[in-house]
């Protein structure tokens, strides 16, 4: 075994961690925006392996592949022999973090709060983990969100939906409590979906009823789809108006959903495919933008 050794206590086969060295060299890093936070601080350079979610910057794309977030394997993880790894506090299975945490595992749980001020608080949250200092880039993502606040408060709400998936039938959409009920708020969008958590399939009926002006959905999952007019000839979309007016607006969802440090610039830019012409102020490109 490559880096890792099992110890047996009480029955139980348990993965030894490797020490913790006093400043993280060796950073696993599990979630889209806890990997981008990292490499927004500057130490991208330590990162040896990322999950499935992690799509940015691109210097990612060359690094190891853990698997979903979701699903994570301890004894893979062990292997890597890392002495931090950031989880976002979506991370799991339960099973796989209660394992690492027994065997000592370096392992820090980074807050997924979808609000400006959740976000700063994620990227400082992760400098402490790494030792370094989150504060200039943590209040200049908090600073460019809020200067948004005013001017999408300003803006009539569009009538939306949030379309997860719609390739067996009834559309999955997203009710409330989710990242894309979030950031659908922030751009200035109306989730019309409500009355749970979560997402569900949307029905014909309800539909029709909700009325939506809108579809939001993951440039991917259009594509897979068959594009806009396959997703507009799903029963439960073509009694809505967004037939007559085509407004389906596909958004790349490692962007837009990730609230980690180019949050600000993903809610202009939903903002500006919800309101077209909108006079929202042009955010400064930032380096980890």
């Amino acid at each position: 075994m490559i880096g890792r050794r099992v110890l047996l206590a009480g029955g139980a086969a348990v993965l030894a961690a490797p020490a913790r060295a006093e400043t993280p060299h060796r950073i696993v890093a599990v979630g889209g925006a806890v990997t981008e936070c990292v490499f927004a601080l500057g130490v991208g350079d330590r990162v040896v392996a990322v999950d499935s979610t992690s799509r940015f910057p691109a210097a990612v794309r060359g690094l190891p592949q853990i698997g979903y977030m979701r699903a994570l394997a301890p004894e893979g993880l062990i292997s890597l022999n890392a002495d931090m790894m950031l989880l976002s506090a979506d991370a799991g299975p339960a099973q796989a973090l209660a394992v690492l945490r027994a065997a000592g595992a370096p392992i820090r749980s980074i807050p997924e709060v979808p609000t400006g001020d959740g976000i700063a608080a994620k990227i400082r949250a992760v400098a402490d983990a790494l030792e370094v200092d989150g504060r200039p880039v943590a209040d200049t993502v908090l600073a460019d969100w809020q200067s948004l606040d005013a001017p999408i408060a300003a803006l009539r709400p569009v009538r939306t939906i949030f379309v997860l998936s719609a390739s067996r039938g009834a559309p999955l959409v997203s009710g409330a409590g989710t990242l894309a009920a979030a950031m659908l708020a922030a751009g200035g969008a109306q989730n019309v979906v409500s009355g749970y958590n979560g997402y569900r399939p949307l029905s014909a009926e309800a539909a029709a009823q909700i009325a939506p002006e809108a579809v939001v959905i993951m440039d991917h999952v259009l594509q897979e789809i068959g594009g806009i007019d396959a997703l507009l000839a799903v029963p439960a979309l073509a009694v809505t108006p967004v037939v007559r007016t085509r407004r389906v607006l596909a958004i790349d969802g490692s962007y837009v959903l990730s609230f980690g440090p180019r949050a600000a610039h993903a809610r202009r830019d939903l903002a500006m495919l919800l309101h077209p012409g909108a006079p929202l102020p042009a955010l400064p490109a930032r380096a980890w933008t």
